[in-house]
């Protein structure tokens, strides 16, 4: 048995997940919460990391982790290059110089790396690496292509969250996650990305970060360019506002005015119409995009993977299944972890069953 401990690190926006895995086994885990006024100090998001890292390191000295046996830091992350392999990346200068200025853009996830980084500089055997950022770019060349040269699409979505739901239904299913054509739907808090998998890679995805694709509880999705321009144009709105409608202020929250989606399933309880239309309209729409990943895998798909905490309500969940249900079999994963992902693609480098690739 391994007996090297991992410790994942997963910065949010007002808070740091830690914990401590020995093999597979969680042994600590902890949600660090960062006041307010503490993060408002800083006037740019990445000038956060050396004071979450010392909320960290409190943890790890006031709890008495063992510093030596913590040789494996996995971290959440981060708008950095396109990386056309996935897996677990060693952080090195020249990635933590890309997700301290923000490669692809900025958000609190590229402050893992950074520390995860900084924390290995105060353990004695550690070293800190990515796994599956966001930016894991498998896409085939014809799915870039929009109508326009200057308008390429990206690949960057829930990669983490992606891959694990796959191997871990393969595994399950006591097939290769290689061997499979797969599609799957993760919607979370923020963004709902909808990816075809082809033979272990990401061959098609919407392009959630920047809110496109289905709508979701905050992100308003794919919106009609001619309305969006005359918006962008009409002076009402500043580009960061725009921004902020359209992958903050938009969605669910936009015409609801709430994102809670306990709060919204209660009020659908209670008989409100509008509710219960808005959120049939985003199944709707997600299961639009789940029919278009077939279409991307020549309709010849093993299974259709539901993700997120939102497939704990059954409305929502049958009103998508009923759409795709002629497609492929439908499996659900409604409290899909984080942590546990990030741990498994640490625990699967220690043994030396994937690759750890070096960043450049």
């Amino acid at each position: 048995m391994i007996s090297k401990e991992i410790l994942v690190i997963y910065p949010e926006v007002n808070q740091t997940k830690m914990a401590v895995y020995r093999n597979s086994n969680i042994t600590f885990l902890k949600t660090i919460k960062h006041k307010a006024e503490d993060l408002q100090q800083f006037t740019n998001l990445m000038d956060q990391a050396d004071f979450r890292t010392k909320a960290v390191i409190n943890e790890i000295n006031d709890n008495e982790l063992n510093k030596n046996a913590l040789e494996f830091i996995a971290a959440r992350g981060g708008l950095i290059k396109p990386l056309k392999v996935a897996g677990v990346y060693e952080v090195n200068a020249l990635m933590i110089e890309h997700l301290k200025t923000g490669f692809q853009g900025v958000h609190e996830t590229n402050m893992g790396g950074i520390i995860a980084d900084n924390i290995a500089k105060f353990l004695p055997n550690a070293k800190a690496y990515l796994a599956d950022p966001v930016v894991v770019d498998e896409l085939d060349d014809i799915a870039r292509v929009t109508g326009h040269p200057e308008f390429e699409r990206k690949s960057i979505f829930h990669a983490l969250n992606h891959k694990y739901i796959a191997r871990s239904y393969a595994k399950s299913n006591n097939k290769c996650y290689y061997d499979m054509n797969l599609i799957v739907a993760h919607v979370g808090s923020g963004g709902v990305s909808v990816g075809a998998h082809k033979g272990g890679k990401v061959v098609d995805v919407n392009q959630a970060f920047d809110g496109a694709g289905p709508f979701s509880l905050t992100r308003a999705g794919t919106l009609p360019p001619g309305k969006l321009v005359n918006y962008c144009f009409s002076g009402k709105y500043t580009k960061e506002q725009m921004l902020q409608l359209i992958t903050s202020n938009g969605g669910v929250v936009a015409h609801l005015g709430t994102s809670n989606i306990h709060e919204i399933y209660q009020r659908i309880d209670v008989g409100d119409e509008k509710a219960k239309f808005i959120m049939d309209a985003m199944a709707y729409n997600i299961a639009k995009q789940i029919g278009s990943m077939a279409v991307a895998l020549d309709f010849k798909v093993d299974a259709i993977l539901l993700s997120g905490s939102l497939f704990n309500y059954p409305t929502f969940t049958e009103f998508i299944s009923t759409k795709i249900k002629p497609i492929a079999p439908i499996a659900l994963f409604s409290s899909i972890n984080d942590m546990d992902a990030l741990a498994m693609n640490a625990f699967l480098a220690l043994k030396g069953e994937i690759e750890i690739h070096q960043y450049n």
